[in-house]
């Protein structure tokens, strides 16, 4: 009996070993629902977008598990500070603000800043800017900090109005409830490709910022992980097969 008891508990053991092994790790990603077309949520109500696809693929390549979490933007990097979230891969520019917080991986973005008008609105970027015009932006983003850090300097002028997403943004100044808007291309091409938004680009109000992913200072392991797997992405065709889905679409 001793004998059967002792093979009993190692065959148990291995048992227990190879599905320790084999369990994968998870991470949760926090997302903006509300910024096309990097993450929003579809018709589904399931997470979506170039940036929840491209962490999708990540993830199967590198051997773990990711769950997309919708979360508020003003609330998103504290949360990943206290351990609710373990990254953010949703349209997020690097900047030296947040770099002394957290860490990011290799850029895998560019994004231009536009101001947006009604498309029969008369006013240029040099009015909205200098004329005292409001104009809407998103709380707790890189342009929001940089309007907020201009005004008042070489003849910048302008009250600002704060908004969750640029979505509810491009709705108060197609309602005239604002002069323009200061929003990312991405989201503002969106719009306006959707056929639906009868809004233009005046210009371009700050220069081009790099997308990357964030994670705590102390995750460098996952930080790692995530650079090669986007490096793997980017030689892979599914990555043009992204872009193509996303963003080369007809105007």
């Amino acid at each position: 009996m001793a004998l059967k008891s002792f093979l009993f508990s190692c065959i148990a053991a291995l048992f227990l070993t190879a599905g320790t092994a084999q369990a994968a790790p998870k991470y949760i990603n926090g997302i903006d629902a509300n910024y096309p077309p990097f993450a929003f949520l579809n018709d589904k109500l399931e997470p979506s977008g170039f940036d929840v696809e491209s962490m999708n693929w990540i993830a199967q390549k590198m051997g773990f598990v990711v769950e997309h979490q919708a979360m508020d933007w003003n609330g998103i990097i504290p949360s990943l500070l206290a351990g609710k979230i373990d990254m953010v891969c949703s349209g997020m520019s690097i900047s030296p603000e947040r770099l002394e917080r957290v860490n990011f991986s290799q850029p895998y973005w560019k994004i231009r800043k536009y101001l947006l008008i009604r498309q029969d609105s008369p006013l240029t970027a040099s009015d909205l800017l200098t004329g005292k015009k409001t104009l809407g932006v998103q709380s707790g983003t890189n342009e929001a900090e940089y309007l907020k850090e201009r005004l008042g300097r070489d003849g910048w002028n302008y009250a600002l109005k704060f908004y969750e997403s640029p979505s509810l943004a491009i709705q108060d100044l197609l309602n005239s409830r604002l002069d323009g808007a200061a929003i990312d291309s991405a989201p503002a091409e969106e719009a306006i490709h959707k056929g639906k938004k009868a809004i233009a680009v005046a210009g371009e109000f700050a220069e081009p910022d790099d997308f990357g992913v964030a994670v705590r200072k102390e995750d460098a392991a996952l930080l790692e992980t995530i650079n090669k797997g986007y490096a793997l992405l980017r030689q892979d065709p599914y990555w043009e097969e992204l872009k193509a889905k996303y963003f080369n679409k007809e105007k």
